[in-house]
């Protein structure tokens, strides 16, 4: 607990240092509702990238019965100009109840900076992406039905030391004015807003001050690995005011068989003798599962790598058994007859937090639904990978959704020219035809309706048995 407190502590007087006030911005973001259709509209860290199915994937474990959609409108190397050509075909047609919109990874520009005159580039490249934004302003502003989301992106690491990576000197501050725009407008135009940008480069500078080569926005200084994606779903969910949102938190009182106190679950059926003590025990919600595997192109670092970084454990993911007047000892934990671990009488005295413990039935139930969001987003990717190809090449070609002979030859032709047209191509040749697409959506339908099955939490038998 004492280490909790550190953490807590520890980042807040950070963030309080850098001038952030990580969950107090100007307008917070609402939690999504039963029902909801949430759309994230981005560039490739949105397209490629997981914190939005991180988000989706808290609301999976800790609302069970919260049924709604969450999903990726992406698409890589967009700026907030392509961003406003694709609104109708790629981003209204969702049928969005909300939209996250974050934009100027791109818009602000690259190589430039380090040239002979970078600040005068990254001028030219602010005042471009000023009127591109008022462009997408003003149809989000005739857009009714849909709740809009300011979202500041995550930021360009220009401090880490990598190795073969010169930093753009100046580009970051740039995009820090982007979002002050993206703010001032959520404020005149009464939407909500977030931003990633100041506490990921708040933690960056942390971490780098010990080790000068850290980041958690990948070695290209610009898309985030894993870690970083989960340090911004976070992020996210604190705006949305989860901190302190239990899994389930309860105690047990031994010598008297009675609920002292019982949060977000039930406690049922308390038995027991010397040495021994068994409940029932039913959640509202389940643990959220961390993957730790790296997963993704030359991945390095996996989801639970941001536990390093963030009290995402102390501040959303505790499920908490606290058993007192139990007879001094030892005590094996065993869940549905599954032994869990050891603890002290003294340590479940203070407080357990069986969300760290992956062994218990309930995390394995969670674990399969993570498995399954992942098997979505795959999925969800050849959407986004076909997208790319209509609105980042057959929309200036005219022929945008033709999916027929003549777009395939026009692909055809320009191959040898484009890298990424190779690289889409044959996800483009099924894509094309309706009834493939059909088929990839029903898988995806199907997915979800199997989590929303599987989601809901069981009745577990608890015992304590005296060593």
């Amino acid at each position: 607990m004492i280490y909790t407190m550190n953490i807590t502590k520890r980042f807040t007087s950070i963030f309080i240092a850098l001038g952030i006030t990580v969950g107090l911005f100007a307008q917070p973001v609402s939690q999504f509702k039963e029902g909801e259709r949430v759309v994230f509209l981005g560039n490739s860290i949105t397209d490629g990238g997981h914190y939005h199915s991180f988000i989706w994937l808290y609301y999976m474990t800790r609302f069970p019965n919260r049924d709604l959609r969450i999903m990726n409108a992406g698409i890589g190397g967009n700026t907030a100009l392509d961003m406003y050509k694709r609104l109708d075909g790629d981003v209204f047609s969702k049928d969005p109840t909300t939209l996250v919109v974050t934009f100027g990874m791109n818009d602000s520009g690259y190589m430039e900076y380090n040239g002979e005159d970078g600040a005068r580039f990254g001028e030219e490249k602010y005042k471009e992406t000023y009127d591109n934004f008022k462009l997408l302003e003003e149809r989000l502003k005739k857009r009714s039905g849909t709740k809009i989301v300011m979202m500041g992106g995550s930021p360009y690491d220009g401090t880490a030391e990598i190795e073969g990576n010169a930093a753009l000197r100046g580009k970051n501050d740039v995009m820090q004015r982007i979002v002050a725009f993206q703010k001032k407008s959520a404020e005149e135009n009464n939407w909500e807003f977030l931003d990633l940008n100041a506490p990921m480069l708040a933690i960056n500078r942390r971490f780098q001050a010990n080790d000068p080569g850290f980041t958690i926005c990948g070695l290209d200084r610009i898309h985030p690995e894993n870690d970083g994606h989960m340090v911004m779903a976070y992020l996210f969910l604190k705006e949305q005011g989860f901190n302190g949102n239990v899994v389930a938190d309860f105690e047990v009182n031994a010598s008297k068989k009675s609920v002292v106190r019982s949060v977000n679950c039930e406690i049922s059926n308390i038995k027991g003798n010397k040495g021994t003590l068994s409940f029932d025990y039913l959640a509202y919600s389940l643990p959220y599962p961390l993957d730790t595997i790296p997963r993704g192109w030359n991945a390095k670092k996996s989801q639970a790598d941001a536990l390093k970084y963030v009290p995402f454990m102390e501040e959303m993911n505790r499920e908490v058994i606290k058993v007192s007047n139990l007879e001094k000892g030892a005590y094996r934990m065993f869940i549905d007859g599954e032994e869990i671990g050891i603890w002290s009488s003294d340590d479940l005295d203070k407080g357990v937090n069986l969300a760290a413990e992956t062994r218990t039935p309930q995390y394995q139930q969670a674990l399969s639904i993570m498995h399954l969001n992942e098997f979505r987003w795959e999925i969800e990717r050849n959407f986004r990978d076909y997208a790319w190809i209509q609105f980042g090449f057959f929309q200036e070609k005219g022929l945008l959704f033709a999916n027929n002979r003549a777009s395939l030859e026009a692909l055809d032709k320009e191959l040898d020219k484009n890298v990424w047209l190779r690289i889409h191509r044959d996800n483009y040749a099924r894509m094309m035809h309706q009834s493939f697409r059909e088929t990839r959506q029903a898988e995806m339908d199907m997915i979800v309706s199997k989590i929303y099955e599987i989601n809901q939490p069981v009745k577990r038998k608890i015992a304590l048995v005296k060593i």
